[in-house]
Parts: C-alpha cells; sequence; structure tokens
C-alpha cells in the first residue's frame, strides 16, 4: 500500500479523496493555487503545497508544478479526482514515467476510450450496440450530410473529445447541419485543442444511464450497477440516482455486461464510468462514450452497494487485486444526489462566487453531504461552481424523494446564491417524481413554465 498520495485537484473531490486516505492509513499532499489557499482541503491535508495562481491553466493544470510538488513531497501515487488532468493521458504517462503510480487507468486505455469516435469503434468491435452514425470523424461538411441523409434527421453533432456539451449541436437539416458544424468544430477545437466531430442520430426520447466499473490489474473487472443521470440542463447532470427507475432487470443485467465487456476489451483497470443513452420508445440502449475516472456523482453507487470506490481505486492502482466479484454485489434501496452550486437559476443560473456567511449541512439517517465549504470561506471565482453534493438512501424512491426534501429545506447557505430552491422545486414537480423525466424535459418544459 501507498504511504503517501498526492491530490491533483480541489474542492470537494480533494476532501472525499482525505477522508477516504485518513480512514486507510495513507498520507495525504494536496496541491493548491492561490485562489485556494484558505480551502478546507488544505486545512485538512497532511502537507500542501503551492502550485501557481488562480486561473487553472497556471496551477491545476500546469504538469510541470504538480510533478515537481509530488517529487518534492516524495509521494508514492498521484489521484486526479475528477475534471482538471483526470483524463488527460499525457499527465498519466508522465506520472508514471517519473516513477509515481497513477490513480487510473493506462494512458493507452485513456486514449482509446477518452476519444469518442475511437470508443464508439472498440465498442464495435466488441460487440457492444452502439448508436447508428458515422464510423469516426467527418472530414467535410458533404460526408457529414451524407451520414445524416443515411441515418436520417434530426441528428447530433459531437466533439470526440472532452465532454459538458461542449462540442454538441442538433441539426435538422443540411443548412443547419454544415453551420452545426463549424461551429461545433470551432467551440470542440477552443475547449479541448481537438476539433473533430461525429454525426449521430437523435434519439428524441432518451434516458442517460451510467454503469459505474471497476477493474484491477490482474484482469478483473466487475459492474457496480446503473446510475440514471436524465435529470439534465444543457447536457450538464442536475440529478442522479440508483438505480433507474424505467430499466428493467433484464436491461440492467444486460448493459452491466456490456459495460464489462467494453472495458476488458481495452485492456481497462480502476474506477470508469461506461455511458449508455437509453431509448424509450424502442426499449433500447446504446453505448455514449466512457469516462476514464471517478464521476462527480459516484456517491449514489457508494451508498446503494456500501463499497468506497476511492478506496478500491487505491487499492487497484496499488496492485491489489479486486476483494471482490461480480456474485458478492448486493445492492440495498435507492439513492439520489442533487449538485449544489453558487448560481443564480432565476438568473440563467449564473455563477455567484463570493463569501458565505453561514453553512449549516443537513444531516439524520440516510443523508450524506460531500463538500468543502464552511462559514467565512469565500468561494473563488476561478473554477467550477459546485459547491457541495447532497446525496440521499432510503428503502425507496418514494423514502429517498421524502429524505431529500426534508434535505433541502434544511441546508442553509448564506451569503451567495445557491440552488437549493431550484432543486426544491425540481424534485416536488410531479413528472419527475411519476418518471416523466428525458434528457430535454428540465431545458424543453420544466425552465419554460
Amino acid at each position: 500500500m501507498f504511504k503517501r498520495i498526492l491530490i491533483a485537484n480541489r474542492g470537494e473531490i480533494a476532501m472525499r479523496i482525505i477522508r477516504t486516505c485518513r480512514r486507510i492509513g495513507v498520507e495525504t499532499v494536496v496541491v493548491h493555487s492561490t485562489a485556494d489557499k484558505e480551502s478546507l482541503a488544505v486545512r485538512m491535508a497532511d502537507a500542501a503545497i503551492c502550485i501557481g495562481p488562480g486561473p487553472a491553466k497556471q496551477s491545476y493544470l500546469n504538469i510541470n508544478n504538480i510533478i515537481a510538488a509530488a517529487e518534492l513531497a516524495d509521494v508514492d501515487a498521484i489521484h486526479p479526482g475528477y475534471g482538471f488532468l483526470s483524463e488527460n493521458s499525457h499527465f498519466a504517462q508522465v506520472v508514471r514515467d517519473c516513477k509515481i503510480e497513477f490513480i487510473g487507468p493506462t494512458s493507452q486505455s485513456m486514449d482509446a476510450l477518452g476519444n469518442k469516435a475511437k470508443a464508439k469503434a472498440l465498442a464495435i468491435e466488441a460487440g457492444v450496440p452502439t448508436v447508428p452514425g458515422s464510423p469516426g470523424p467527418v472530414k467535410s461538411a458533404e460526408e457529414a450530410i451524407a451520414v445524416a441523409h443515411k441515418i436520417g434527421y434530426p441528428v447530433m453533432i459531437k466533439a470526440t473529445a472532452g465532454g459538458g456539451g461542449r462540442g454538441m449541436r442538433v441539426a435538422h437539416n443540411d443548412a443547419s447541419l454544415v453551420s452545426g458544424l463549424l461551429q461545433a468544430q470551432r467551440e470542440a477545437e477552443a475547449a479541448f485543442g481537438n476539433g473533430e466531430c461525429i454525426i449521430e442520430a437523435l434519439i428524441k426520447r432518451a434516458r442517460h444511464i451510467e454503469i459505474q466499473i471497476i477493474g484491477d490489474m490482474h484482469g478483473n473487472v466487475v459492474s457496480l450497477g446503473e446510475r440514471d443521470c436524465s435529470t439534465q440542463r444543457r447536457h450538464q447532470k442536475l440529478v442522479e440516482e440508483s438505480p433507474s427507475p424505467v430499466i428493467t432487470p433484464a436491461t440492467r443485467a444486460s448493459m452491466s455486461a456490456d459495460a464489462v465487456k467494453l472495458a476488458k476489451a481495452a485492456g481497462y483497470f480502476n474506477a470508469g464510468t461506461v455511458e449508455f443513452i437509453y431509448d424509450l420508445d424502442r426499449k433500447a440502449y446504446y453505448f455514449l462514450e466512457m469516462n476514464t475516472r471517478i464521476q462527480v456523482e459516484h456517491p449514489v453507487t457508494e451508498m446503494v452497494t456500501g463499497y468506497d470506490l476511492i478506496k478500491h481505486q487505491i487499492h487497484v492502482a496499488a496492485g491489489e487485486p479486486l476483494h471482490f466479484k461480480q456474485e458478492d454485489v448486493k445492492f440495498q434501496g435507492h439513492a439520489i444526489e442533487v449538485r449544489i452550486n453558487a448560481e443564480d437559476f432565476e438568473k440563467g443560473f449564473a455563477p455567484c462566487p463570493g463569501k458565505i456567511s453561514m453553512y449549516v449541512s443537513p444531516s439524520g439517517k440516510g443523508v450524506r453531504v460531500d463538500s468543502h465549504c464552511y462559514a467565512g470561506y469565500t468561494i473563488p471565482p476561478n473554477y467550477d461552481s459546485m459547491i457541495a453534493k447532497l446525496i440521499v438512501h432510503g428503502e425507496n424512491r418514494t423514502e429517498a424523494l421524502r429524505f431529500l426534501d426534508q434535505a433541502l429545506s434544511e441546508y442553509i447557505i448564506e451569503g451567495i446564491k445557491t440552488t437549493i430552491p431550484f432543486h426544491q422545486r425540481l424534485i416536488r414537480d410531479v413528472r419527475f417524481v411519476n418518471n416523466e423525466v428525458t434528457t430535454k424535459w428540465v431545458d424543453e418544459v420544466f425552465m419554460r413554465e
């Protein structure tokens, strides 16, 4: 087992990793920017090293500074968390070249699965169902039009690199396809340094369902069930829950088997998430992409399975075999997570950085809060606006929703605007309660009322 781990991240995920490391007796070193010098992670880690000013490019994305900090602190491994450099295959390789273990998959697996076009090709080869569309990046507008005519409009234009809704457009005819492709390519080039795009059929009534997997270096891969992440705004997840309230046990088993099959085909180890789109009309699912890191919403899986994913990530990275098999995985109850952001939803979800004057988090049976915030903490404007994750667990979905409603009403954050009132309104909506949500529902229905 590792003696000391460097956490190349910030915020709640840095705190999440610190807590697990403490439980298993591993020292932590956290890197931070000048904007995060008062963060809770800096206070709680065994050591903290400043790696640059506030802008992420000069700190959390600065590979040289992170490696220098790792060597200075004499760490055995680096945990990248999510975001920033977590899916950067070059960073993973540099870490290992410096004789430090990267807590994640190999750079080769990241390259194969992190690019949507490559991942789709691998899925097809492994026999995993994929959305009809171009087999790889389209080279021209003419090729894109030919693909669209073959599969039929509407179509989705998707950047092969990155995520978070950037580099994505919907086209309903040739004209909107040509203009949308150009816009998506420009946006993807600016965001990810790669403007390649693929064309896929647009599924009109879809749910977003993902399978959590974890594999070791000895060829073992296990599915830890699904998370339903269909409640989204502009392709950004708002609510995640497990189990999905819309799929059958047979579909769940098939999805899990396909996720494991894909991971094995890529020689994948450590934690990863295989994302699928579920067509409500056809009752069929298709592979979307794979995230080669821990997900923001991983606590949902932890609540229904009882497994600490961060702990198993660390054990796997240390070369240990998984301590459990597929038949050992049991699911209990229902878990739901909402992301608490420092945003004013009445003003188009405008970011609201600033000082928190009062902070009281909810507690009680089935309630978990993952956060890095406290009264007196100033949220910097440099990073993502998520400040906490509220997760609840009940015997069933009805009880979980009741726990969530109560927890939201007890969550007090003053001094800044947050999305707590938005979530209260959302989870009380009868259509959400009755599982009538699609990936477009928030944007096209809920937000327009």
